[in-house]
């Protein structure tokens, strides 16, 4: 699958993330948690060069290298129904091939299915929710019928506020249903480091119910559940994941997405 919108950065930047589960079911002690909290924040700043805001509004200027027209197959109908993934690294597939990220692999189910639906993968590399919401007009020249939100971790890595996270992703999911009002959302949830506090874990972590709530979306409770900090699942970092983390990824990700596409 080719994307008609190239990503900067997707996996040729270095990650600036990912994001890890706040329960303690996975969490290896507090050394374990302090060693790994960083690494994540080591492989966060190294690539954090390419997050300044954008000084002009091109495609380039805010992770989009070119837009094309959709691809029509039904011509009596219009162009076919995208499905946005805007997320960060994970959805980007960092170190994988493009076809072997969750939503390659999610097109390929939609195709198996007889399913007339195309996938645009809009991961970039170390994007927050502020990062996302700048690039979002460009996104939103498609013909959006699904939107797959999963951004979030990166604020979280930044120690970046709660409340201004909350607003950038409500600001995309409005703007998207004003210029798309038939649109539905799915929403990745994240989870918080412990070591942040609990009061930081418990507000980060009701974000993603809250909003699903509030805008009749599907929810993905913890996009990486059983796969974060599994050894054999995550690349040499130890943060992204790798072909077969991806692939359960994307079993948990059409979980949710199915239901609405019959």
């Amino acid at each position: 699958m080719r994307n008609p919108i190239r990503i900067e950065g997707a996996r040729a930047a270095r990650s600036k993330q990912y994001p890890v589960d706040s329960t303690r079911a996975w969490w290896p002690g507090e050394l374990g948690v302090i060693r790994l909290m960083a690494l994540l924040m080591v492989s966060l700043w190294i690539g954090c060069s390419d997050e300044r805001p954008p000084q002009t509004t091109t495609p380039a200027a805010i992770g989009v290298l070119a837009v094309e027209e959709p691809r029509t197959r039904r011509d009596a109908d219009g162009p076919v129904p995208t499905i946005v993934f805007l997320g960060t690294s994970l959805t980007a597939g960092y170190g994988l091939e493009e076809s072997q990220a969750f939503p390659a692999l999610i097109q390929e189910r939609i195709d198996a299915a007889g399913l007339e639906y195309r996938v645009i993968n809009a991961g970039v590399s170390g994007d927050t929710s502020a990062g996302g919401l700048r690039r979002l007009d460009w996104l939103l020249r498609l013909p959006v019928s699904i939107l797959v939100l999963e951004l979030g971790a990166n604020d979280m890595l930044r120690g970046q506020g709660v409340e201004p996270m909350r607003a950038n992703l409500s600001a995309i999911l409005d703007q998207t249903k004003a210029t798309h009002p038939n649109v539905r959302f799915v929403i990745a949830g994240m989870r918080a480091a412990p070591n942040l506090g609990r009061d930081y874990t418990g507000r980060f972590d009701a974000v993603f119910p809250d909003l699903a709530r509030r805008y009749d979306a599907a929810l993905i409770p913890f996009l990486l559940e059983d796969v974060a900090a599994r050894r054999h699942l995550n690349q040499a970092d130890g943060i992204h994941p790798t072909a077969e983390g991806h692939a359960l990824i994307a079993g948990r990700v059409w979980q949710a997405l199915e239901p609405i596409l019959r």
